[in-house]
């Protein structure tokens, strides 16, 4: 099992995280630090990921800063995506690879560190009697249609289609350390998606409190998380 440290950050700003990220990622790039995981949530925040579209964020300056949201583009994968209290974030920062003699990563495999980490968000719904699973060439976690049905929130034409519940944007830097993460959905006020077309693909969003009678804690999704993220990577 990976020696990983888990650090409940609780409540933070994005920039300060950010930061964070980045003081962690060279101190475990140079031995000073064990491969880390950061557990949080953010104040309201809209980021654009390296493939971001401007035109992917639908409300204006005014709304924004009547809805007390900050806007950052930083350097993840992916697009728009929304961050907030209610939704558990996850930043593993963690070795993928060594620099070789020419300086360069090698032996990473992202596609599988992506496919990983939904698999243990997968087992993280399981446990909560969630049926989840990936969707060939996106990136997060869905759920049918048949298990968000009875989503008061959700549209009757939503309810047709899978809706994503966790969200997923990461970079490996040039040490070959893994940054930013994953994003679930536990009890967000679901209002602010209406903010941006997620990710650009105008689909259903949905949490645990849509799909449960009565939603778990944050806490106890953060433990449930620490379990089988330390079962997954190993």
């Amino acid at each position: 099992m990976m020696n990983t440290e888990i650090i409940d950050l609780g409540l933070i700003d994005y920039d300060s995280a950010w930061k964070l990220q980045d003081q962690y990622a060279n101190e475990i790039a140079e031995g000073k630090r064990k491969p880390t995981l950061l557990l949080l949530e953010h104040p309201h925040v809209y980021t654009f990921g390296r493939k971001g579209n401007a035109e992917n964020l639908l409300w204006n300056e005014t709304q924004l800063k009547e809805k007390s949201i900050s806007t950052f583009w930083v350097d993840r994968g992916g697009d728009v995506t929304y961050h907030g209290p209610g939704q558990l974030v996850g930043y593993p920062l963690i070795p993928l690879g060594k620099l070789d003699n020419e300086n360069k990563i090698s032996n990473v495999d992202y596609v599988r560190y992506i496919r990983n980490l939904e698999k243990m968000l997968i087992g993280v719904l399981m446990h909560y009697g969630i049926v989840s699973g990936q969707i060939k060439g996106k990136t997060g976690v869905w759920v049918q249609a048949d298990v968000h049905s009875k989503c008061p929130r959700c549209k009757p034409e939503d309810k047709q289609k899978p809706a994503k519940i966790a969200a997923i944007g990461v970079k490996v830097d040039a040490k070959g350390i893994s940054r930013h993460g994953f994003a679930l959905n536990v009890n967000p006020d679901m209002d602010y998606w209406d903010g941006i077309i997620p990710c650009g693909l105008p689909e259903p969003v949905v949490s645990l409190a849509d799909l449960l009678p009565e939603p778990p804690t944050m806490q106890d999704v953060k433990e449930k998380v620490k379990e089988i993220f330390c079962q997954t990577f190993i």
